[in-house]
Formats: C-alpha cells, sequence, structure tokens
C-alpha cells in the first residue's frame, strides 16, 4: 500500500510538472505566432536588407514582390479546391508565401522610414478643378 501510494504522487507531480511546461510553452510560442503591429521579426526575410536601398530601388522591390505574393496566393487557393490541396500548401507554397509577405512588411517599413512614395500613399501634385 505505501509503494502504491509514493508511487501516485510520483506519477501524479510528473503529469503536473509536464502539463505546466506545455503551458507555459505554449503560451511563449503563441506570442511569437501574433506579432506587434510594427514589429521586425522575421524567419526568412534579413530585418537590414533594404536599410541602404533608395526610394526608386524599395518601389521596384515592392512591385516584384507584391506580384510574386498574389502569384503565390493565387497558387494556394487554387491547390486548395484540389485533393491533397493542404498538404500540397503547405510542402510547395507555404513557406514561399511567408518569405514574399515578410519581405514586403519589410519594404513597407524602409519605404515609411525613408518617405518614399510608393502606390500606397502616393498624392496628386495638381488641383481638381
Amino acid at each position: 500500500m505505501v509503494l502504491t501510494a509514493r508511487c501516485l504522487r510520483r506519477c501524479t507531480s510528473a503529469a503536473v510538472a509536464g502539463s505546466v511546461t506545455v503551458v507555459v510553452l505554449a503560451m511563449a510560442l503563441g506570442g511569437c505566432s501574433t506579432p506587434g503591429v510594427d514589429s521586425s521579426f522575421t524567419v526568412f526575410a534579413d530585418p537590414a536588407k533594404y536599410l541602404y536601398y533608395s526610394c526608386d530601388q524599395i518601389n521596384a522591390q515592392l512591385k516584384h514582390w507584391t506580384t510574386r505574393e498574389q502569384d503565390l496566393r493565387l497558387l494556394m487557393e487554387k491547390a486548395e479546391q484540389g485533393a491533397g490541396g493542404a498538404l500540397v500548401n503547405l510542402v510547395a507554397y507555404k513557406a514561399d508565401h511567408v518569405a514574399a509577405t515578410e519581405e514586403l512588411r519589410l519594404l513597407n517599413k524602409a519605404a515609411r522610414d525613408k518617405s518614399c512614395s510608393t502606390p500606397g500613399n502616393w498624392g496628386s501634385n495638381t488641383v481638381i478643378r
């Protein structure tokens, strides 16, 4: 009887410790998965990549990466319609799509920091008559 109670206490404390570890780890990783508004955390892109780019170079890269992201999104939507589409998306397109969105986020930040005129913040220099 004593051996059974000791084993029960040990097994219960190990289970509680394991559960606490899982919860703490999930909370820590959950914080990483929801970056803030101006988070520079990236997995695939270098945050300082566009530091010395001119506004013209940034706009050219914005155009390229916007097209790339749209193409990947269309491919992912098309793959979803077929059998095994989720697996195809995960294996073939997801990493590229994440990289493209990270590049776009960094480019938009660089354009804001340098006060570049982009299609998103373009303004006319003429008066409407």
